[in-house]
Formats: structure tokens, C-alpha cells, sequence
């Protein structure tokens, strides 16, 4: 991508005049005078709004998250919604929530004035709030929309901003494409209204918690299990220590250890590099304190509390549980003791997160629907589906899950509460949730995933992502001892059947820039650039017959040589 320096130049200096704050002012000059390197990655492009919202990095610039990138989303936000419900005998409402990173409360605070300003009812929290709860949120308060200031695990730097519908769900089509063709007209900070009018704002607060609370406790599916379970938890100073302990003595567990130095909010994340539950690093204190205490699990939430890990004690070692697993272990308890599944049942899983949970939910007569990756897709599926089909549960690869439809995004909080409990029932058989796992792959089949993170930042980064994507499009993923199949396109709509030599239409999915590539020993790699992140993803899947730690050797082996491969040819 060629870049033009006098004219982002230009677009700089329009900053500099006083529709834009001093501090703002004083920013963009100093970039426009010593670091051209960071003038070019803030104004190079406007901060995309995408099909979920704003996220990116926090400062001054059109590419970075600032009081004037949210202020145009959520004018633009504001507009549709006026097109949307105006005259439809009700008051548009909106409910807004956010995370405990720097700068949440003045987006949040912002979005709640222009919304107000727009002649829109907003619900504003008190305090920070995790996702779900603003989820669950926006259809008890009878909200046509909500916003959730969050950028979920990333790092410190970014901040984000997330939009929900009328059915609590994070934006689908048609209104993402909409909400984005009306931001996209607001071409100025002169087109934003901020004149707040403070009497269209309520603060709310506990009044939801209580609410939101009463609606997880149903979920419990063995209420009658013995509680003796030792738990360590830690928001990673983040948003589920308003919650999740409240959540955890409500299904009748009390002996809960709160890691002391990340139970305090902190935009910063000052006792990790990133508050990444999926990252083992993030979790070392609580490791620690679980060692220390003989604890039977471990919680960890991200920020928001959208997304939990977990540990077990496992003969005297901690076994970190991946999002794959916890999804797994929490689909069979919940099928194996629910007593009243029926065949309009169904579960969902993302098109990347493991196929044992299909085995799992046909084994119980429950249909498995598969949708792409983004907990929106499930929660569009509960939409669609409801007052005709119950939806059980859902899960993804990266820590979300869902059971019940109170709310209609990955919910850390109930998740954990459930993880508990099948912890507890696990202890009442003599096992762990390590042993269930076994059990589990003795029943059906291993499967094991892992993940690849291919970092590529900046123009050329982007650029970078965009080869990688047309050179596998075109050549294809060879994998040593797998023959390649099937290929899966979402982006073209089309299935590559290589053994019959013959191309299909792929049909239910939305297009997205997705590649799949199925081999004919159950090997799979996904691959798609990260919506949110400067990153491409490689989703690896081996499957074998368990037969203890052999197999797993083979899986593990197996998964290391893809690995390498993808590293060795597109990792540089």
C-alpha cells in the first residue's frame, strides 16, 4: 500500500483545529513534528467500524479508539437507529456497559450523551459490568440496542466498542451492513450532536445484577451434588470480580480464593503482559495460589468476563484446561443429565471449534449446528430458532460458552457457576475433570486442536495477511502423510471435493474470508485474518482412536509437524 505523507499530513492538521480538544490538539501536533512513523499508523485510514464495532489501539488519529471515533459510531449508530424504530409506539432504549480499561468510562460516558443528545433513552451502568449482563441487559430493560465499551482480552493499549440488537445478540446481517453504510456517512466531527440531555440518562446497577443472577441459577444441572470444592478465582482485574463470586455462592460454592493483587480493576494489567486467559502466563499467580491452597479448580475470566479458563488439580499437578475442552466437558454434562432433551433440541459450535462436541450432542439425539466464528453467529441461531427449537448450549474455541438463552453472547460468569459443578460432580465419583476428559475421548474419539497466531502489524502487515490468504486460495495447505479432500471456502461459497474432482455451492453461511482444508485421516486446518487484531489464524485439528498416553504422543506429534510447516512458510 502506497502511502501519500503530505496527505495524511493534511488530514492531521484538521485536528489541530478546536472541534477537537487541547489535549487532542497537542497530541497530533507532536506527531506532526517528531514521529511520522506514528503519525502515519493514526491517520493513514479512518478506524474501520466493522460487523461488531470498534476496536483498536487508544490515542488521537482517525485509526485510533478516541472520544471522536466513538462519537462518529455511535452518531452514526444513533441515525440508524432512528430509521429503525421511529414510529413503532415505543422509545428507542439503549443499555450501555463497560470494562475496567483506561478510557471505558469516558466512551461509555460519551456514547450515553450522544445517544441522549439524539432524543434516546439510555441505561447507563453504574460501575464497570461484564458483557454478558449488558447482554442480558438490553432485553430485560426492553432495549432496541446496547453498547459494551470492551476489547475483550487484548492488551492494554486497546480499547473497543461492541454493538448488540434488540435480542441482545452482538449485530448480524442485514444491520451491521446498515449500521456501518450510516457511520460511515458522518464524515465530520461537526456532524456529531454531544449536547447530553442528562434527563434521558438512568444510571442502573444492582437492580440488574439481581436479575441477571436469578436467571443463571436455573441453569444448574445437578443442584443436589455436594458442594466440597476448594475454588481460586481471578478476574485478571477485570470485570468479573463484580460477579462471579456472587455467581459461584449462589450454586452453593463458598470456599472461593480470590487472587488478591488482580482482583482490583486496572486498566493497565499491571501484573501481566496481556490479560489473556488463553495465555498460560496470564494465569501464573493464580497457578501459584492454587498450588499453594490444594485447590480443586481454577477460574480465570478476561476483562469483560465474557471469556473463562480453568485448571484442575490433577494427582498434584495443575492441568490447564483450553477453551475446546471446557466446551466439551460442559456439553456432555449438561446432555448426559439433563432429563428432559427432546429432538428439537440443538446445540452450536463454531466452524473452528472442536467437532467432538457434533459426536457428542448426535449421541444424545441433540442436532449439532455449525455457524462461523463469532458468538454472533450462535446467537443468531438462538433467534431464529426461537419458540420453535430449545436451545441447550453453545461453545467456541476461545473460552466462550453459552447455555440457556437469557442472554445471547459467551457468558464467563454461568460458565464458570457450571464448570463448578461438574467439577464437584466429578469429586463425588472419585475423578477429576481431567479423568471425565479420558473418559469422554474413550467414548468418541481424541481430538485434539491448537492454535496459531501469526502477528503481521501495520500497512505491510495487512498486506502481508492478504498474500498469505490468495497463496493458500491458490496452492492449497499440503500436510505430510494426509491426503487433502475437501476445501472449504467461505469467502467464494464454494467446496472443493479434490477425490471427485467436482465443486459444490456452500450453502447457510454468510461470506467471509475463510479457508478450511479437510483431510481423509479427520486432520483439519482453518485459517482466517483476525477481525479484531493485526493477525492471521491457523486452526489445527488431529483426531485418533484414545488409546492413554500413546495416542495423545501421536496427536501431539502430529500437530507439532503442521505447526512447523505453517511457521516455516508463512510465520517469517
Amino acid at each position: 500500500m502506497k502511502i501519500d505523507i503530505e496527505s495524511i499530513k493534511e488530514k492531521a492538521k484538521i485536528w489541530l483545529s478546536d472541534d477537537f480538544d487541547k489535549d487532542t490538539q497537542q497530541q497530533v501536533k507532536y506527531l506532526l513534528e517528531h514521529d511520522e512513523k506514528e503519525l502515519i499508523d493514526a491517520f493513514y485510514k479512518n478506524l474501520e467500524f466493522g460487523t461488531g464495532g470498534l476496536r483498536g489501539i487508544m490515542g488521537a488519529g482517525t485509526n485510533r479508539m478516541n472520544i471522536y471515533t466513538v462519537g462518529m459510531a455511535t452518531q452514526g449508530l444513533a441515525n440508524y437507529l432512528q430509521k429503525s424504530f421511529q414510529g413503532k409506539d415505543k422509545d428507542i432504549k439503549v443499555a450501555i456497559a463497560y470494562d475496567s480499561r483506561n478510557n471505558s468510562r469516558l466512551f461509555a460516558e460519551t456514547t450515553a450523551n450522544i445517544m441522549s443528545a439524539n432524543g434516546i433513552k439510555v441505561f447507563l451502568f453504574d460501575d464497570i459490568r461484564p458483557t454478558p449482563e449488558l447482554s442480558f441487559a438490553i432485553r430485560y430493560l426492553g432495549c432496541q440496542s446496547g453498547i459494551v465499551i470492551t476489547a475483550s482480552h487484548n492488551p492494554k493499549e486497546y480499547n473497543g466498542y461492541k454493538v448488540y440488537w434488540e435480542d441482545g445478540g452482538q449485530i448480524v446481517p442485514p444491520h451491521d451492513k446498515n449500521i456501518i453504510d450510516e457511520v460511515k456517512k458522518i464524515h465530520s466531527v461537526s456532524q456529531i450532536n454531544f449536547k447530553s440531555n442528562p434527563s434521558l440518562i438512568q444510571v442502573i446497577g444492582k437492580e440488574v445484577d439481581k436479575a441477571y443472577l436469578e436467571a443463571i441459577k436455573p441453569l444448574s444441572v445437578l443442584p443436589e451434588v455436594p458442594r466440597s470444592l476448594k475454588i481460586v478465582y481471578t478476574p485478571i482485574h477485570g470485570t468479573g470480580i463484580k460477579l462471579m463470586p456472587y455467581a459461584l455462592s449462589l450454586y452453593g460454592f463458598n470456599d472461593v480464593i480470590i487472587e488478591p493483587s488482580q482482583s482490583i480493576p486496572d486498566g493497565n494489567f499491571s501484573t501481566v503482559a496481556s490479560p489473556n486467559p488463553e495465555n498460560a502466563e496470564a494465569l501464573a499467580l493464580a497457578v501459584e495460589l492454587m498450588k499453594k491452597e490444594n485447590a480443586d479448580l481454577l477460574l480465570a475470566t478476561d476483562p469483560d468476563a465474557d471469556r473463562v479458563a480453568a485448571g484442575i488439580l490433577h494427582k498434584g499437578e495443575v492441568f490447564l484446561l483450553n477453551g475446546n475442552q471446557i466446551a466439551t466437558l460442559l456439553t456432555y454434562y449438561i446432555l448426559k443429565h439433563r432429563t428432559d432433551l427432546n429432538p428439537t433440541d440443538f446445540i452450536v459450535k463454531t466452524i473452528v471449534t472442536t467437532d467432538l462436541l457434533c459426536d457428542i450432542s448426535e449421541s444424545f439425539c441433540v442436532r449439532c449446528v455449525e455457524v462461523l466464528t463469532g458468538f454472533k453467529y450462535i446467537a443468531e441461531v438462538i433467534r431464529l430458532n426461537e419458540g420453535k427449537q430449545r436451545f441447550i448450549c453453545g461453545g467456541e474455541e476461545s473460552y466462550g460458552f453459552l447455555t440457556g438463552d437469557y442472554a445471547r453472547d459467551k457468558d464467563a460468569i454461568s460458565t464458570g457457576a457450571l464448570l463448578a459443578e461438574a467439577a464437584a460432580w466429578a469429586k463425588s465419583n472419585g475423578k477429576t475433570l481431567k479423568n471425565v476428559l479420558e473418559d469422554i475421548y474413550t467414548e468418541y474419539s481424541l481430538y485434539k486442536e491448537h492454535l496459531i497466531n501469526i502477528v503481521k502489524k501495520g500497512v505491510e502487515g495487512a498486506a502481508e495477511i492478504s498474500a498469505i490468504m490468495d497463496d493458500l486460495r491458490t496452492n492449497g495447505l499440503k500436510v505430510p502423510e494426509s491426503q487433502l479432500v475437501k476445501i472449504f471456502d467461505y469467502k467464494q461459497q464454494i467446496i472443493k471435493n479434490l477425490q471427485k474432482e467436482e465443486q459444490l455451492p456452500l450453502q447457510g453461511f454468510p461470506v467471509s474470508n475463510v479457508l478450511q482444508f479437510v483431510y481423509d485421516d479427520g486432520t483439519k486446518v482453518s485459517v482466517r485474518p483476525s477481525g479484531t487484531e493485526p493477525k492471521i489464524k491457523f486452526y489445527i485439528s488431529v483426531k485418533n482412536k484414545f488409546s492413554g498416553e500413546q495416542s495423545l504422543k501421536q496427536v501431539d506429534d502430529k500437530i507439532k509437524m503442521i505447526n512447523n510447516l505453517i511457521l516455516q512458510k508463512y510465520g517469517v
